[in-house]
């Protein structure tokens, strides 16, 4: 391992931290993720499919720009 392992597991554990700060205080006002449309909900007496496609794209886009930032100033 060298120094540059040690930043990315400090970065990695800061967002960790950062995400469950924001989870924790801002829970209520966060009911819109899973729910927008274009996210795949079958629910029936005996089943549920739930697939949040368009959640998981609009998360993808923002990780993604987070990691091109970060890399720019690393």
């Amino acid at each position: 391992m060298n120094s540059e392992t040690g930043k990315y597991i400090i970065l990695i554990g800061a967002a960790v931290v950062l995400i469950g700060v924001i989870i924790y205080f801002f829970h209520d006002k966060l009911h819109w993720i899973g729910r927008l449309p274009g996210d795949i909900r079958i629910e029936k007496e005996n089943f549920r499919f739930y697939f949040p496609i368009t959640t998981m794209i609009i998360i993808s886009i923002v990780v993604s720009l987070l990691f091109r930032i970060i890399r720019k100033f690393f």
